[in-house]
């Protein structure tokens, strides 16, 4: 979420967030985001976060290393899964990314849906590791 809230900050995109309260962005970031003078909008409803997004960008709830209560976890981000009935509060052309691998944050539906640009997402995300590991071993400028 870090890396998002820094996207926006730098490229100056809305960035609407749904999480449970408990989960939100930590109070350092959110001082971050407002030292850059720059706004980020948090919701506790799915629905309120996702009212007329352009893209929907779902993480996975439960991360390799989480060192927290999955069951609770996944508890608290039930409201939270993305399914065609919240896909509904987004725009008719928005799309749908997921970082990988998926987990149960989103239906079959959606992450198999026509609006899903995950394998593109993915392919894309190959190519900037590739060029991050020729950087690293000075073979760019």
């Amino acid at each position: 979420m870090d890396s998002l809230i820094a996207a926006s900050v730098k490229f100056s995109f809305k960035l609407s967030i749904g999480c449970p309260k408990k989960f939100e962005p930590g109070k350092e970031v959110r001082a971050w985001v407002k030292k850059n003078n720059k706004k980020i909008y948090i919701y506790n409803d799915a629905k309120k976060a996702l009212s007329g997004a352009d893209v929907i960008f779902s993480d996975k709830v439960i991360s390799l290393n989480d060192k927290v209560n999955k069951k609770k976890k996944i508890q608290a981000f039930k409201n939270f899964k993305i399914d065609k009935n919240l896909m509904k509060y987004a725009k008719k052309s928005c799309i749908f990314l997921h970082c990988l691998p998926r987990g149960d944050e989103v239906s079959d539906e959606v992450f198999l849906g026509k609006k899903s640009h995950v394998w593109q997402q993915a392919l894309n995300r190959v190519h900037v590791q590739k060029s991050i590991l020729l950087y690293c071993f000075g073979k760019l400028r």
